[in-house]
């Protein structure tokens, strides 16, 4: 296998135990080099669990993890293709943030000194304080410099934007983006939908310790109805027969001007049908990525 098909990050039957808790199951995913991917999942699901035993924190119950081929069992090696930014950075409290990057810089795969400094003025970061007086958005900005001025091919990213203003979440946006565009893979375990919408190519959702799914965002959007809303010029009682199509759901007339309908399909058939029809305007919703996350817990959304 060459350099460049080693998965930046695989887990086989990964799984953990605590007592009788299952805090993840079975969990295999692959993550190829280049690429950015979307952890999903709320607070319990196993995302932090999942990550620590990729890290080599955890000790798994059952199966294993590696990164780029290495042994995530083997902390060292496995180290060596990795930063780490965690949802709560604690920092050595008597060292000014300058202190605490140069300190990591030495620890880690190596750093580009250049777009360090570039970041710290993009982050807005005062390097001359003591880690004691950050706050916690503060703490989060030196780790996130660290971790993206490094030359490491594989940054995982565990919520890593709490404290973060919505200027500096732009700035972190803008830093995943040039992460993917230098080659280097990227796992964002996050739960601002948004965030992981805007920034990333794939997506797996994580319920209860299982992954339920892994797909493309716009997979995972044909997963879940589109909402559409049909106004006319004028009354069209035919298109009540669009019920009978398979890829329509929920059909409903909400005045003689107005239907409203579920597509489940693709739309051709639909479209055929309307053609007929004086129609005035088509609006057509696709479901967020919130949207989604939420029916796969059961929830109902709007």
């Amino acid at each position: 296998m060459s350099a460049s098909s080693v998965p930046a990050l695989r887990t086989e039957h990964l799984g953990k135990r605590f007592s009788s808790t299952v805090a993840v199951d079975d969990l295999d995913l692959t993550v190829p080099p280049g690429e950015v991917f979307g952890f999903l999942g709320p607070n319990g699901a196993g995302k932090s669990t999942t990550i620590r035993m990729v890290l080599g924190l955890l000790r798994p119950t059952s199966g294993a993890a590696w990164v780029f081929g290495d042994d995530a069992a083997d902390v060292e090696r496995a180290h060596r293709h990795l930063a780490y930014v965690p949802a709560d950075v604690a920092l050595w409290p008597a060292m000014t943030g300058q202190e605490c990057l140069d300190l990591l810089a030495g620890i880690g795969p190596g750093t580009d000194l250049g777009y360090r400094a570039e970041l710290v003025d993009r982050f807005q970061l005062d390097p001359g304080k003591r880690a004691r007086a950050y706050s916690t958005g503060n703490r989060q900005k030196v780790a996130l410099v660290a971790a993206f001025a490094t030359r490491a091919p594989l940054l995982i990213l565990d919520e890593p934007t709490s404290g973060l203003d919505p200027l500096m979440e732009r700035e972190f946006r803008r830093c995943i983006r040039e992460a993917a565009d230098r080659g280097q893979s990227v796992v964002l375990s996050s739960h601002q939908l948004a965030e992981v919408e805007a920034v990333c190519t794939r997506v797996g959702i994580l319920r209860q310790g299982r992954l339920v799914e892994v797909a493309g965002l716009e997979d995972l959007r044909r997963l879940r109805r589109s909402e559409v809303v049909v106004d006319l010029g004028h009354p069209a009682p035919e298109l009540g027969r669009l019920a009978e199509l398979s890829e329509v759901a929920d059909l409903r007339w909400t005045s003689d001007l107005q239907l409203a309908l579920a597509l489940v399909g693709p739309p051709a058939r639909v479209l055929r049908a309307l053609a007929d029809a004086d129609v005035a305007r088509i609006d057509v919703r696709e479901p967020s990525l919130e949207e989604i996350f939420l029916d796969y817990y059961g929830e109902v959304t709007a």
